[in-house]
């Protein structure tokens, strides 16, 4: 996992002098240097648009401004990727960064700790992307264990990534349960180390956040036995800023969020050459990458500060207090949409609309196998061809009859994807169980949760390989 390490790079451009505790003390008529650190998260997935797809597209410098205060200076934008979010918070508050990345509960952290300072606070003034159900976040053992639910972990050794969204969801989690913080014992591994230890039986399990649930499943070892979403919080990732840096160069701050919706937009004119692209970049399989910024992906790509992730920091807030990490902290104050709004305006966008709206792009198209159009997106299916195209399909049945099909005719599959049936997120068909009855397939994330509805309804779980066995083309 070397590519996935912790890296930095600097990108120069135009524009002024070191801001926020950068300056070096002439007058602000004479600056000629502007150092922006921006701290970002490369190998975290659903940072991509706020991160690495600007950084290397170099989507800031067609924004920054070049005429007045700016006419005779330079912006160095100095980029510092790290595998979490609490360093880009001690580089914020050390002001070497003046720009922060990273997920919910350190968003939350950091703007609890700069409340404090007296030289600068931060808002919140961009999300990256999201998932209203909580998806993302998760909890993986090795797939050798006999271990399918959290509870199946009382007593055993879990790892994560202290002070990240993932350590605030398995905390979550434990309070919701009743569970004391004893219940397992939690150790702070970074996303490398606990992969690796994972892999190599030195823990139990691993919880992470985006995209290392998915990713250590996809790589062949892990299996997935808890998901954020069961504890019905949104989560997402956004960007801080320091405020003496924002009040003194707001037009840099339009620049890095007209950047923002400019790698949104071309991660959805294509997303497969946009999966393909930052999987370049970072390490992440491109399979991986496109489960969760692909069509109908586990992460909503959408900059603007809506009212339930805003509500769900504020339920951070409480699960930190609970552990006395922190005190109180006025979430309402520390959010700033006014510079996105300006931003959403000079392009003539309705900010307001796209607040209010949580719709994501779908898989669309037209079912090759079964014939019929896609018409129920969360319900239908993908089938990545290797060296080729990525395939839709109007169901989990037709997916799965298209999987057999492909390779009856020689073809190679690099992945097929399919919905969760009760809560419409996206799964590696490998990795779902499949509830199956006649002509019915429905794939579920969570074991208990397939085993719950065949109960129900009479049918039979069954794993990837004897689901698609039983497929009947057409559904």
């Amino acid at each position: 996992m070397t590519s996935m390490m912790s890296r930095r790079s600097t990108v120069s451009a135009l524009a002024l002098l070191a801001a926020a505790g950068l300056a070096t003390g002439a007058p602000a008529r004479a600056e000629t240097l502007l150092n922006v650190g921006i701290g970002t998260q490369d190998t975290t997935t659903n940072t991509a648009t706020v991160g690495v797809v600007v950084r290397q597209l170099k989507l800031i410098e067609k924004h920054l401004p070049k005429t007045g205060k700016y006419a005779d200076v330079k912006i160095r934008l100095d980029w510092q990727n790290f595998t979490s979010g609490p360093p880009v918070t001690n580089g914020m508050m050390a002001g070497k960064l003046q720009f922060g990345a990273m997920g919910d509960y350190p968003l939350v952290v950091n703007g609890y700790t700069f409340q404090n300072n007296p030289e600068s606070r931060s808002r919140l003034i961009a999300v990256a992307a999201y998932n209203l159900h909580g998806s993302g976040n998760g909890i993986v053992v090795n797939k050798e264990t006999d271990a399918f639910s959290f509870d199946d972990l009382k007593g055993k050794v879990v790892s994560v990534p202290f002070g990240s969204a993932a350590h605030g969801m398995v905390l979550k989690a434990l309070q919701d349960k009743g569970y004391p913080q004893t219940y397992f014992r939690l150790v702070n591994q970074s996303p490398e180390v606990g992969s690796t230890n994972l892999q190599e039986k030195k823990i139990d399990a691993h919880a992470d956040f985006v995209p290392f649930a998915e990713l250590l499943p996809f790589r062949g070892f892990a299996r997935k036995v808890f998901d954020g979403v069961e504890t019905n919080l949104p989560t997402w990732h956004g960007v801080v800023v320091r405020t003496d840096f924002a009040e003194k160069y707001p037009e840099i701050v339009d620049a890095y969020l007209q950047a923002i919706l400019d790698a949104k937009d071309w991660v959805k004119a294509d997303p497969k050459r946009a999966a393909e692209q930052i999987a370049a970049w970072t390490g992440t399989d491109k399979e991986v990458v496109y489960i969760f910024l692909g069509p109908g992906g586990i992460m909503t790509i959408d900059p603007t500060l809506k009212p339930p992730l805003i509500d769900a920091a504020k339920e951070d807030v409480k699960v930190l207090q609970k552990l006395d990490r922190v005190k109180e902290f006025d979430v309402a104050s520390w959010v700033d949409d006014a510079p996105l709004q300006k931003t959403f305006a000079a392009r003539g966008l309705d900010y307001d609309a796209q607040r209010a709206s949580t719709a994501n792009y779908e898989v669309s198209g037209e079912d090759g196998f079964c014939k019929r159009p896609i018409t129920d997106p969360r319900k239908a299916g993908e089938i990545w061809v290797k060296d080729g195209d990525i395939l839709p399909y109007a169901s989990a049945a037709c997916t799965l009859g298209a999987v057999s099909d492909l390779k009856a005719k020689g073809k190679e599959i690099n992945v097929a994807y399919v919905f969760d049936t009760s809560r419409g997120i996206k799964l590696f068909a490998k990795e779902a169980f499949y509830v199956v009855g006649g002509a019915e397939i429905a794939p579920f994330l969570l074991k208990r949760d397939a085993e719950a509805a065949a109960a129900k309804s009479g049918a039979k779980v069954l794993p990837y390989d004897e689901a698609v066995k039983a497929a009947v083309a057409g559904g």
